[in-house]
């Protein structure tokens, strides 16, 4: 580690290295109850050449490499297990291209969400970009390599299908780049050549760091609105998200429970739903390029809202969040994304099980799961989201919890070792998937995938210095 010091300090200057007790303790932990671990030293890097350099010299003292940008991953997944260097690319922070003709962006890991935001709207307010629940301060690239989702995945998928290639330096420093990126100035698609972008997917940092990422941009349109449908019945509430879907006239459809509400009014630890109160709160985003075009998609939304209360299921009638807000302010946390949802922070701990499967699952899932949480004392927060036109779909339980009470924080880790076992049951897995998520369930796992995982992992990375713990096989 000494000579590994040396050299990165040779490299950064004695600014970019530190080893401060109190540095080394805020990259050891993160908000969820999977136990810290301090690094040896952290290194914040602000190149491509830099972290060539970096990996090239960890590789042959074999350090631990751990990359980070926000660490708001709700996984544990850039917890040092194994101490080493945490490598901070917050600093990388450069929008480097923006094509609008082509309708993409070539991003660096510290790119925001709020960066983004302000560039597009300064800069090229014809295009947007989507975005999801995470802190306005999270990294875009890499919520696109931990297949994130945001308000326009019912349209188009996680994040990570909006990828079109990307640059890389493996663990010995070597440099690529995929998508027609690797053959073109113009990273406008991963086709036609091997998608080689997967080796970066998901695999949680353990083949290389992405330095650069080439992703989609969307047409803004001028007309757009957001809606609140409050439901009484969660089977009724779902049985609406499925027609919704299927007439394709939404950007987004996401549905959450009650106790978020409760919580936007200051109530942190929601037990108690009074019958007469909704059971769940259903979002539907909806944008068009032409008025008559934007009205007809909300007369779609309406009839099929109106034929589901004519049958008797109990909905109220389809609420302007611009108007909810003025009735209660607190929705005003989800009149525009990307937004702070500080609320699910103030008792210091947050974590949580989401997970991708089958929306035909979802009635079950939510049920049991929030069953399963009010019978263990904590608010049954559940969130969820179909995908890719209804391909797939979002089933997320979140636990807001007090992190200093070790008690509790034990009863976290059981209720989310139960609530995994109940979504793979029903078919679905954790997606920013924790490490003990794969060693409680390899059982369930193809072999051949993970040995296949397992040589892809040794032939990139034959010393096991990149995120060592992750993806544990």
């Amino acid at each position: 580690m000494r000579n590994f010091i040396r050299s990165a300090r040779k490299l950064l200057g004695d600014g970019r290295v530190s080893r401060a007790p109190e540095v080394l303790e805020q990259y050891s932990d993160d908000w969820t109850e999977i136990p810290g671990r301090a690094p040896e030293v952290v290194l914040k890097v602000r190149s491509t050449d830099e972290i060539q350099a970096i990996l090239q010299a960890a590789n042959h003292d074999g350090i631990p490499i751990v990359p980070r940008v926000a660490n708001t991953n709700i996984g544990g997944l850039a917890i040092p297990e194994k101490g080493g260097a945490v490598l901070d690319l917050t600093e990388m922070n450069r929008i480097v291209e923006t094509n609008e003709a082509d309708m993409y962006a070539i991003i660096e890991p510290g790119v925001t969400w709020g960066d983004m935001k302000t560039h597009l709207a300064n800069k090229h307010p014809r295009l947007r970009f989507a975005y999801s629940l995470s802190p306005p301060s999270s990294s875009i690239l890499a919520n696109c390599l931990m297949d994130g989702l945001t308000n326009l995945s019912l349209l188009h998928g996680t994040t990570a299908h909006w990828i079109n290639g990307l640059e890389a330096v493996l663990p010995n420093g070597d440099i690529v780049r995929t998508g027609i990126g690797a053959v073109s100035s113009n990273w406008c698609s991963k086709a036609p050549l091997p998608d080689l972008t997967g080796l970066f997917v998901n695999f949680q940092g353990t083949t290389g760091i992405v330095t650069k990422l080439a992703v989609q941009l969307w047409p803004n349109h001028p007309f757009r609105k957001r809606f609140f449908v409050l439901a009484y019945d969660t089977e009724e509430m779902y049985d609406l998200i499925n027609p919704l879907v299927r007439t394709e006239v939404c950007d987004d459809i996401g549905g959450l429970s009650w106790p978020v509400a409760k919580m936007l009014f200051g109530n942190l630890n929601p037990l108690f739903r009074d019958p007469k109160e909704p059971e769940q709160f259903l979002y539907l985003d909806i944008s068009a390029e032409y008025e008559d075009l934007f009205d007809c998609k909300l007369k779609v939304v309406e009839r099929i809202i109106n034929q589901q209360r004519r049958r008797g299921v109990r909905l109220e009638p389809p609420l302007e969040v611009s108007k909810l807000v003025k009735i209660s302010p607190g929705f005003e946390k989800f009149a525009d994304f990307p937004v702070e949802l500080d609320f699910l922070l103030k008792l210091g701990g947050l974590s949580w099980i989401g997970a991708f499967g089958p929306i035909s699952k979802w009635k079950e899932g939510v049920k049991r799961g929030m069953r399963l949480m009010e019978e263990r004392g904590f608010p049954p927060i559940a969130v969820t989201r179909p995908m890719h036109g209804g391909h797939f779909g979002v089933l997320r339980f979140m636990t807001v919890f007090e992190k200093r009470d070790k008690k509790r924080v034990q009863q976290v880790k059981e209720l989310n070792e139960a609530l995994c076992d109940l979504v793979i049951a029903l078919g679905f897995f954790p997606y920013k998937t924790p490490a003990w998520v794969i060693r409680r369930h390899r059982d369930k796992i193809d072999p051949g995938f993970l040995k296949l995982l397992g040589k892809v992992r040794s032939v990139l990375d034959p010393n096991g210095i990149m995120n060592p713990g992750k993806w544990p096989l």
